[in-house]
C-alpha cells in the first residue's frame, strides 16, 4: 500500500484525499470506503492523540494510504507515528532546507537518515522487524508544508533536500505569515504561492494544497498540483446535518 503510494506520487498522479480529524476509528472507514486515495490525519490541529491516530490505523491502513500531519518537527513526534503504521507524515512549517534535511533524517532509517528503531505495530511488533527495515526507506513518504514567508524565500533550497516527495503549500498560515490574514485571494499572498508552485514544478517536486471544497482545489489542479486534500471530516457531518435539515424543514412548510 505505501510503496504503491510513494509510486503514484513520484509519478505526478492525481491523488484525492481529506482531512480527518475526528478520534472516531469509524469516520475514518466511512471515508476510505468513499474511495479516497489517501486520508491526511490531523494531529496538528485537531484533538487527535497518538493512540486515537493508532485506532485510526489499525481500522483502515490497510484500505488507505494514511499520512499523518505531526504537531511539529520533532524526532519523537514523527518516529512515533511512524512506528504506528502510517504511510508517511507531514510536517508543518518547513521553512529553511535545513529544517527540511531533519524531516528526512528523522523519518528514514540509517544510512539515509538516523531514525530510532524500536518495535510496533509498523513492523507487526517485531514479528516481521528485518522485513520493514528492509523496506520502510522506500517506502515512507515524508511531506513539507509551506506555510511561511520563510519558506517561500527559502524554496529553491527546500525542493533540493534528498528525501522530500512532496511539498504542501499551506494558504492560511501564510497569508498570516504575510500579514494577510485568511486573505488568501490577496496579490501579495497570490504571488508567494505562484512562487512556491513555479519553482517546485520546475524542480519536478510533486505539489500539494488543501480546500474546503472541490470547487476551492480546482484552480490548483490545473496548475499541475497532484496531491490534493479536499474536506473535512467535520464540515462533510455539519453541512450534510444542515443541508438535510433544510430540507426537512421546507417539505414541513
Amino acid at each position: 500500500m505505501t510503496n504503491r503510494f510513494r509510486t503514484r506520487l513520484a509519478a505526478d498522479e492525481k491523488l484525492f484525499g481529506t482531512m480527518v480529524t475526528l478520534p472516531t476509528p469509524a469516520t475514518s472507514e466511512i471515508l476510505a470506503d468513499a474511495g479516497f486515495d489517501w486520508l491526511f490525519i490531523d494531529g496538528e490541529h485537531g484533538p487527535l492523540e497518538t493512540s486515537e491516530v493508532l485506532a485510526i490505523l489499525q481500522a483502515v491502513a490497510d484500505k488507505v494510504a494514511c499520512l499523518v500531519r505531526v504537531p511539529q518537527l520533532s524526532e519523537v513526534s514523527i518516529k512515533k507515528i511512524l512506528d504506528l503504521g502510517a504511510a508517511g507524515v507531514i510536517i508543518p512549517q518547513v521553512n529553511t532546507a535545513d529544517q527540511a534535511a531533519e524531516a528526512v533524517r528523522y523519518s528514514k532509517f540509517p544510512p539515509l537518515g538516523a531514525r530510532g528503531v524500536g518495535l510496533g505495530r509498523a513492523n507487526g511488533y517485531g514479528m516481521r522487524f528485518d522485513e520493514y527495515i528492509e523496506s520502510a526507506n522506500d517506502e515512507t513518504v515524508v511531506v513539507v508544508q509551506a506555510e511561511h514567508a520563510l519558506a517561500v524565500d527559502n524554496i529553491e533550497s527546500i525542493v533540493n533536500v534528498p528525501g522530500i516527495d512532496a511539498v504542501l503549500i499551506g494558504p492560511y498560515d501564510l497569508s498570516a505569515s504575510l500579514g494577510k490574514m485568511g486573505q488568501i485571494r490577496d496579490p501579495v499572498v497570490t504571488s508567494a504561492i505562484e512562487r512556491l508552485t513555479s519553482v517546485c514544478l520546475q524542480a519536478g517536486m510533486p505539489l500539494g494544497c488543501f480546500g474546503v471544497t472541490a470547487a476551492a482545489v480546482q484552480p490548483f489542479i490545473g496548475q499541475g498540483f497532484t496531491l490534493i486534500v479536499a474536506g473535512v471530516d467535520t464540515l462533510f457531518l455539519g453541512q450534510s446535518a444542515s443541508a438535510m435539515l433544510a430540507g426537512l424543514k421546507q417539505q414541513a412548510t
